[in-house]
C-alpha cells in the first residue's frame, strides 16, 4: 500500500504564531482547522517514512557490517536498553557450555595415530619400583596430540639416481612409483582444491599466493584444470544425488544472485530476464538430506520444476518450504506449499524499535513454538508424534496470535499502511502456510537449512566475485553439492572425493551405490 502524500499549505512564521494563538484560545475557523489537519496528515506522513526508512537503513548495516542473531535476547529491548527480563523457567543442572575446553583426542580422526612401546618394560615384567609386582597394560593409553603445520598442496620430489655403461652407453634408471608414474596431481590434490574452493570460499588466486609463499607452488591456472577434470568422473554421482533427492517427502528452496560473465556478455535477445541466480535446494529422501545448487538464468521454482521431471509417478506431492516469494513455487508440478515462519518473525524484528510491546508479544510467542520444535528435534520424536506435540502445545499459542493479529487490523487499533501493519498483514496472508506444522507430518516450521545451504554460494560470490563461464559454475553447483551434502550427512568430503575419483570405474557402473551415506558399505580396493 502507497503512502498518502500530505497536503501542501503555505504559512509564514507569523501565521503559525497566530495560529497557535487561536488553538491556544480555542478560536479556529475553517481554513484554521484546513491548516490543522494538513499538519497532522504532515507529521503522520513524516514518521510513516521514518519508520520504514529507519527499517530499511537498519537492513542495510545488517547487510554491509554484519549483526548479531535475531535470539529474542539480543532482539528485545525495553525503554532503558537493558535485556527485557524472561519469565522463570524450571531450573535445569549446569551443562558445559559449547565451544570451551579442548578438542578430545578422539576427533582428531584425521591425523596419524602412533604408538609408543616403552622402552624397558612390558607387560608382565617385574616392577622396577617395588621389585614384587608385575606391570600391565592399562586398557586406556596416555594420548597428547601434536600439530603441525604444512600447505595444503604438498609436493614431494623425486630424485632418480642415473646410472650409464661407459663402453655402450645404456642408461639405467630407476622405476617411479607407480601412482607417481601415471600422473602429477593425486586424486586428494583435486579433492582438496576442491573442498578449500568450493566449500571453504578460497578463490584459486589465494591459494596460489598461499602455496608460493610455502615454497610449493601451484598456479590458479592449473587448480582449475584440476577441479575441472575431477568433475568429469563426478558427474554420475552428481546425477544420482539429483534424481535421488527428487524423490524427497519435503523440499527446502530459495535462491541467491549470482554473475556469470559469460553471461553478462552474451545476452539472450528472446529473453527478457537479465539476472543470474544460483538455486539452492535441499531434499529429505528416506531419512537422508541431499543439498544441491544450479547456477542460471532459472529463478528457484524453474529449477525445482526440472527437477520433479524426475519424480517418480505416483508418489505423493512433497511438502515444499520456501519464503513467500511467488517464484519460488513449480509451475507444472503440485506441492503442499509450506512459508517460513523465520521470514515473518523477520518483518517484526526490523521494526521492534518502533514497535516494542507489540513485537515483543509476538516474538515471545513464536519463541515458545521453536522451543517445543527443539524439545521435538531433542527427543527424536517421529513426524507423527511431533505433529500431536505442536497441536497439544503450540497450537493454542498460534490461535491466540492470529486472533491478536486479525484484532489489530479488523478494529483499526494499527495503522495498516505502518510497519506494524505490513508485518501482520504478512503473517496474516500467509497463515494456513505458515502453520503447515500444525497440520501435516513432517512440516517444518522455517526454511532456515536452504538459507544456510546458499551460504555457500554466497561466500563463493563475496570471494571470488564471479564465474568466468557457465562450464565453471557447472563445477562450482556440482562440487557445493557433493560438499554439502557430504557434511549434511556427516561425511569428511576430502575422503570422499578422492575416494570417488580413486574408483572411477566402479562409480560410471552404479553411482547411485555410492551416495555419501552408503558409499563406505560399498567399499573395495580400487
Amino acid at each position: 500500500m502507497s503512502i498518502k502524500p500530505p497536503r501542501k499549505i503555505k504559512m509564514s512564521k507569523m501565521q503559525l504564531n497566530a495560529l497557535k494563538e487561536r488553538i491556544r484560545e480555542r478560536k479556529l475557523g475553517d481554513a484554521d482547522w484546513e491548516a490543522v489537519e494538513a499538519m497532522v496528515d504532515t507529521v503522520e506522513c513524516l514518521s510513516q517514512v521514518i519508520e520504514e526508512k529507519n527499517a530499511a537503513i537498519g537492513r542495510l548495516c545488517k547487510y554491509l557490517i554484519g549483526a548479531p542473531t535475531e535470539t529474542a535476547k539480543n532482539v528485545l529491548k525495553n525503554k532503558e536498553g537493558k535485556k527485557n527480563k524472561q519469565p522463570p523457567q524450571e531450573k535445569k543442572p549446569d551443562k558445559k557450555r559449547k565451544g570451551h575446553g579442548r578438542k578430545p583426542a578422539s576427533e582428531y580422526t584425521g591425523g596419524t595415530k602412533v604408538t609408543i612401546e616403552h622402552p624397558t618394560l612390558t607387560a608382565g615384567n617385574p616392577c622396577p619400583e617395588c621389585e614384587k609386582g608385575k606391570v600391565y597394560e592399562l586398557s586406556m593409553p596416555a594420548v597428547s596430540v601434536y600439530i603441525q603445520g604444512q600447505a595444503p598442496l604438498k609436493s614431494t620430489v623425486y630424485e632418480r639416481i642415473r646410472l650409464r655403461c661407459n663402453l655402450c652407453g645404456q642408461m639405467y634408471l630407476p622405476e617411479l612409483p607407480t601412482e607417481v608414474a601415471e600422473k602429477k596431481y593425486d586424486e586428494s590434490a583435486a579433492a582438496i582444491v576442491a573442498v578449500l574452493k568450493y566449500g571453504c570460499g578460497m578463490p584459486f588466486n589465494r591459494l596460489e599466493k598461499l602455496q608460493q609463499n610455502l615454497n610449493n607452488p601451484v598456479p590458479a591456472s592449473t587448480q582449475w584444470d584440476v577441479v575441472n577434470s575431477a568433475a568429469l568422473p563426478l558427474a554420475p554421482v552428481h546425477d544420482a544425488l539429483i534424481s535421488f533427492a527428487a524423490q524427497g517427502d519435503l523440499i527446502h528452496n530459495d535462491d541467491t544472485t549470482m554473475k556469470v560473465l559469460s553471461f553478462l556478455k552474451q545476452q539472450d535477445p528472446d529473453s527478457t530476464r537479465k539476472g543470474i541466480f544460483t538455486t539452492g535446494i535441499v531434499s529429505n529422501c528416506n531419512g537422508h538430506q541431499i543439498a544441491l545448487f544450479m547456477t542460471g538464468r532459472n529463478h528457484a521454482g524453474e529449477n525445482l520444476n526440472d527437477l520433479l521431471k524426475r519424480r517418480a509417478s505416483g508418489l505423493s506431492p512433497p511438502i515444499q518450504m520456501c519464503d513467500g516469494a511467488s517464484r519460488n513455487k513449480s509451475q507444472d508440478f503440485e506441492s503442499i506449499m509450506a512459508s517460513c515462519l523465520a521470514h515473518a518473525r523477520r518483518q517484526f524484528v526490523e521494526i521492534v524499535n518502533s514497535f516494542p510491546d507489540e513485537c515483543e508479544y509476538i516474538i515471545e510467542r513464536l519463541g515458545k513454538v521453536y522451543h517445543h520444535d527443539a524439545i521435538a528435534k531433542e527427543e527424536k520424536l517421529s513426524d507423527d508424534r511431533r505433529l500431536a506435540y505442536h497441536q497439544q502445545h503450540s497450537g493454542l499459542i498460534m490461535a491466540e496470535l492470529e486472533v491478536w493479529c486479525r484484532k489489530q487490523i479488523d478494529e483499526k487499533i494499527v495503522e495498516p499502511n505502518s510497519g506494524l501493519g505490513k508485518a501482520i498483514n504478512y503473517m496474516l496472508k500467509r497463515w494456513q502456510k505458515l502453520t503447515r506444522f500444525l497440520q501435516i507430518p513432517g512440516a517444518p516450521l522455517d526454511n532456515n537449512i536452504c538459507e544456510r545451504a546458499l551460504k555457500y554460494a554466497i561466500c563463493h560470490r563475496k570471494n571470488a566475485l564471479f564465474y568466468k563461464t557457465q562450464r565453471g559454475a557447472y563445477v562450482g553447483d556440482l562440487f557445493m553439492s557433493i560438499i554439502h551434502t557430504c557434511q549434511l550427512s556427516g561425511v569428511n568430503p576430502l575422503e570422499y572425493i578422492t575416494w570417488l575419483l580413486k574408483n572411477e570405474m566402479q562409480l560410471s557402473k552404479s553411482p547411485e551405490s555410492y551416495m555419501p551415506w552408503n558409499y563406505d558399505q560399498s567399499l573395495s580396493p580400487s
